[in-house]
């Protein structure tokens, strides 16, 4: 199974093309609903897939966690998918999707792995309203495939954060307005967790944000706020002082996003800073590969802060936004 992960730098090389590769997997058959459907995982954050390990069963371990298993020496642990989303099946989890995100090695038990399909960010979808609710919110994005099949993108930063707890959330008290008026940042994320996370930062310093689902909505929005500007006769970056955007989102991922901006002469001297879970050196380079000003990865909320700061207090004083 290995073999579905090899010529990763290869892929490397699909940023700014506003395209993505994903690995597709099942859980197995729903007997609430008699469907076995296709869910999938984008390959940046998938180390490895392997044979299901034993498991080594721990006490006060969160929902859906079965246990730790050891991989080279370090203790990794094992979330069962279906579980975790609901599901009732009694088909065997005897794959680990070994993921890696955050910061943080977890493994997904499912029940089989099928292919890597190479897609444009353009046919992912935002998820319908139903759907959202059927799975609980943890859907980021869907499409159509060429069989008729439904592939649903799991917001697997959700799943850490309800399992793993690693977020302290005194950090957000110590977090000090900024006492600077008139900022705001547009901020750009599929996860509704990590959105959540970012407007607390955002409050605690106190900076407007406006929120956007993917790097489309984020587009539209920086749109309107040019044009607002320019019917006001100012400049944009006195009515938007900052982009914030994910990597991987549907309809337009953060590298287009980020080239769009920097194309366009009404941005001058609006920072764009990526946050993402892609932790790695090598997308951080990526990042800066098309313009981003500045890389800082997700829940790490001082650390947001004090990007968030720095930037802006560094900016000339601005007028009050739209």
């Amino acid at each position: 199974m290995s073999e579905l992960l090899k010529n990763i730098d290869a892929r490397t090389r699909l940023a700014g093309t506003n395209k993505l590769e994903i690995l597709l997997f099942s859980l197995g058959k729903d007997e609430r609903t008699g469907r076995t459907e296709t869910f999938g995982i984008n390959v940046f954050k998938v180390r490895e897939v392997m044979k299901t390990p034993p498991i080594t069963a721990a006490p006060d371990m969160p929902k859906a966690v079965k246990g730790m298993v050891s991989l080279r020496g370090v203790l990794v642990p094992v979330v069962d998918l279906s579980e975790f989303i609901g599901m009732q099946t009694e088909t065997p989890r005897e794959i680990m999707i070994v993921t890696e995100y955050n910061g943080h090695t977890q493994g997904f038990l499912v029940e089989s792995v099928d292919t890597i399909l190479r897609l444009d960010w353009s046919k992912m979808r935002v998820p319908p309203e139903m759907l959202t609710a059927h799975m609980g919110g943890l859907v980021t994005a869907v499409t159509e495939l060429q069989d008729g099949r439904l592939v649903m993108l799991l917001d697997v930063e959700r799943v850490l954060s309800e399992t793993a707890k690693y977020e302290d959330e005194t950090v957000y008290s110590q977090i000090k307005p900024l006492g600077k008026e008139g900022l705001t940042i547009v901020y750009a994320d599929d996860s509704s967790v990590a959105r959540n996370q970012i407007e607390r930062t955002l409050t605690a310093l106190g900076i407007r944000g406006i929120a956007a689902m993917n790097g489309l909505q984020a587009w539209q929005e920086l749109q309107k706020l040019a044009d607002y500007a320019e019917a006001t006769g100012r400049e944009t970056k006195d009515v938007v002082q900052l982009v914030l955007t994910d990597v991987e989102m549907p309809e337009m991922d953060g590298y287009i996003l980020t080239k769009n901006i920097k194309a366009d002469a009404r941005f001058a001297g609006i920072p764009v800073v990526m946050h993402s879970s892609l932790s790695s050196s090598s997308n951080e380079q990526l990042g800066r590969s098309v313009g981003v000003d500045e890389y800082v990865p997700k829940f790490e909320a001082q650390r947001l802060a004090e990007t968030l700061s720095r930037r802006l207090l560094n900016d000339q004083p601005v007028s009050q936004a739209a």
